[in-house]
């Protein structure tokens, strides 16, 4: 595992951060806190709740307790509270605040290292409640204020100057708005946290080698011919063509090229699978894979201007 930087803040997280959430929940407890276990045998010190569930903030806060508090890391998203068995959306200071509280209590481990605004829009974060979760952060309960998600409202979040970190979807076809805004964030001494690594527009031969080309009209006439020697060229085609490399490592040992992601998250409940993306940041994407990225990236973006 390698660590980078978090911001200013001076803690060095691990390159990946494990998602905890309901399909955590699905392996039972035991289960849950074995896979916490075995992400930090694996190097990672980072773990993103995905909710404020108790249930989850006790897993976590039992498996880190065997380790000092200074060297983990723990990310809570809120802006969601339960409802009759459903979750509702409610970023009113007494439902966050309500939130922090019951992660706090239930995990037992002193503070929460980072708290993240849910994909708040532009009218629903009230200043009462981001005065609120000042108060916790000078109160020490809370060390760190971010907001997640990748509507152009983010923007006006990252400018206000109220927030630490940023956590925003980065992959291979990050579009130069999400690029400007990472760069806009880091601008402002935010640390960035990327996740969505390996989008579904991608998640198979087909739709890797199709994303972004134009379509072929009714029963698949009319549109553009490719000579067959050429079929996949300047596509992601190559995602599911590279020897010893799956679709999804490649793309987040792309994600992990870039400087300014201090993290990026990954969402696995399998042993195996963990031990597969946790050994990704020890490994060098193959030679011109970098350039065959930045080909269909350059042609996917010229096609849809052209569309």
């Amino acid at each position: 595992m390698r660590y980078r930087p978090f911001g200013r803040s001076g803690n060095a997280v691990s390159a990946v951060t494990l998602n905890l959430g309901d399909a955590t929940l699905a392996r039972g407890r035991a289960g849950a806190r074995d896979l916490v276990v075995a992400a930090m045998e694996h190097g990672v010190n980072t773990f993103h709740l995905e909710c404020a569930d108790p249930v989850l903030a006790e897993l976590a806060g039992s498996a880190m307790a065997a380790v000092d508090r200074r060297l983990v890391f723990l990310a809570v998203r809120i802006g969601q509270r339960t409802e009759r068995g459903r979750r509702v959306r409610d970023f009113s200071p007494e439902s966050l605040t309500a939130s922090i509280d019951q992660v706090l209590a239930a995990s037992r481990l002193g503070h929460i290292d980072l708290v993240l605004l849910d994909e708040p829009a532009v009218d629903e974060l009230p200043q009462a409640t981001l005065s609120a979760l000042k108060a916790l952060r000078s109160a020490g309960s809370v060390r760190m204020l971010g907001v997640a998600g990748d509507e152009d409202v983010m923007d006006a979040y990252v400018s206000t100057n109220a927030f630490d970190v940023l956590v925003t979807p980065f992959n291979v076809e990050a579009s130069w708005a999400t690029r400007n805004r990472i760069r806009a964030a880091v601008e402002r001494d935010m640390a960035v946290i990327g996740y969505d690594y390996f989008p579904k527009t991608l998640s198979s031969p087909k739709k890797a080698e199709t994303h972004g080309q134009p379509k072929r009209g009714l029963f698949g006439l009319g549109g553009p011919k490719k000579d067959p020697i050429f079929k996949g060229v300047g596509t992601f085609a190559f995602l599911h063509q590279t020897p010893n490399w799956t679709a999804e490592e490649i793309c987040l040992a792309y994600a992990l090229t870039e400087p300014t992601l201090s993290t990026v998250l990954i969402d696995t409940a399998d042993d195996k699978r963990l031990e597969e993306l946790t050994a990704i940041p020890d490994r060098d994407l193959p030679p011109g894979l970098p350039a065959q990225i930045e080909m269909a990236r350059v042609n996917q973006a010229a096609q849809a201007k052209s569309a």
